[in-house]
């Protein structure tokens, strides 16, 4: 595309990198290593249509390499080629960093990123929004002097949570909100999480301040009653009742395959992880109609929805583009050939 920097006769050093992770063809996810390639299956006409001027335009779609993000990213591939690009499939790059520097050099046009990474990750500051809408306003505002270009945020919010067995709560009175945490006895305060959430400085110490529980105290949350586990082991900790709140992300599929209910954070201490596509600014000026193609499909990327699809990639063992071909075909944006 025209806007992308002159070629030096190759590609990035990134770009290069990540074209040879695809050709390789295999990712990490929550259930190992798993087939990856740039396919998706063929498309037939819905409700999004080739932008008029597109003509096989290029278009590079990038994304992070776990599951949610393949699955987003896939989306993207889907509707971009609806839309009428030529789409390089980038998908798939190893950790956070590679798709940042793709898309703040224009060597990539989209990817989908999370307010809070970005925020706290990406233009350094020190603390969360818990508030949603502001989260991603404060996000949008900062990266435009990056020349990136937020579009709407997407109900999803992927962020921290804490999560009962759904059998328990009526043994734990039924208890719905974090606050609730502070009406059970100090026994039934019992908690399983990850080495990092229990020592960072907006984890799980400031999170019982939070909600008006002393850490160490006998009758706040006495140490004997926070286990450290594996990210993946909590869920099934949780499920089998080590302890009675797991921390978790919300919108993992083992959420759903487990039958655990998440506590609503009513006072609002974690930040906001809503996905939101993420543009080179150059682009959206030479393909606007772009922009609104994604605002049509953000509304419909709920918890819910990713956590069904999640589940269907890493406990059920589907393919990532085929998941996300079914979320398009299902809700009108594409159709079966």
């Amino acid at each position: 595309m025209s806007h992308r920097p002159a070629p030096r006769g190759h590609r990035s050093g990134a770009a290069v990198a990540l074209a040879g992770a695809a050709a390789v063809g295999f990712l990490l996810t929550g259930c190992g290593l798993q087939p990856a390639t740039s396919y998706v299956p063929v498309a037939g006409p819905g409700s999004i249509q080739p932008i008029e001027g597109v003509d096989d335009a290029p278009l590079t779609v990038t994304s992070k390499n776990f599951t949610e993000q393949l699955i987003l990213g896939k989306i993207s591939v889907l509707a971009a080629q609806a839309a009428g690009f030529d789409v390089t499939d980038l998908t798939n790059a190893p950790g956070s960093q590679p798709p940042r520097d793709l898309i703040l050099s224009g060597e990539a046009d989209l990817t989908w990123e999370y307010t809070g990474t970005a925020w706290l990750a990406f233009l350094g500051e020190e603390a969360g929004i818990a508030d949603q809408q502001e989260q991603w306003t404060a996000v949008r505002d900062a990266d435009r002097a990056n020349g990136l270009v937020w579009g709407g945020p997407a109900p999803l919010n992927n962020t921290y949570a804490m999560a009962v067995r759904t059998e328990a709560l009526p043994e734990l009175g039924g208890i719905t909100t974090m606050s609730g945490l502070a009406e059970l006895p100090p026994e039934q305060r019992t908690f399983c999480v990850e080495a990092e959430f229990n020592s960072r400085t907006d984890g799980m110490t400031p999170m019982l301040e939070h909600y008006g529980l002393e850490r160490g105290a006998a009758t706040g949350v006495p140490d004997a009653n926070i286990g450290i586990y594996d990210t993946g082991a909590i869920y099934g900790a949780t499920d089998t009742g080590a302890c009675n709140f797991g921390e978790v992300f919300a919108t993992d599929g083992r959420i759903e395959a487990l039958d655990l209910t998440l506590l609503e954070d009513d006072l609002g201490f974690f930040p906001a992880y809503n996905a939101a596509p993420v543009y080179y600014g150059k682009t959206l000026e030479e393909f606007p109609e772009l922009q609104e193609v994604f605002d049509t499909i953000t509304p419909a990327l709920t918890d819910e929805a990713l956590r069904v699809m999640n589940l269907r990639v890493d406990v059920e063992g589907e393919e990532p583009a085929d998941v996300a071909f079914d979320f398009m075909v299902d809700n009108g944006f594409i159709s079966r050939p």
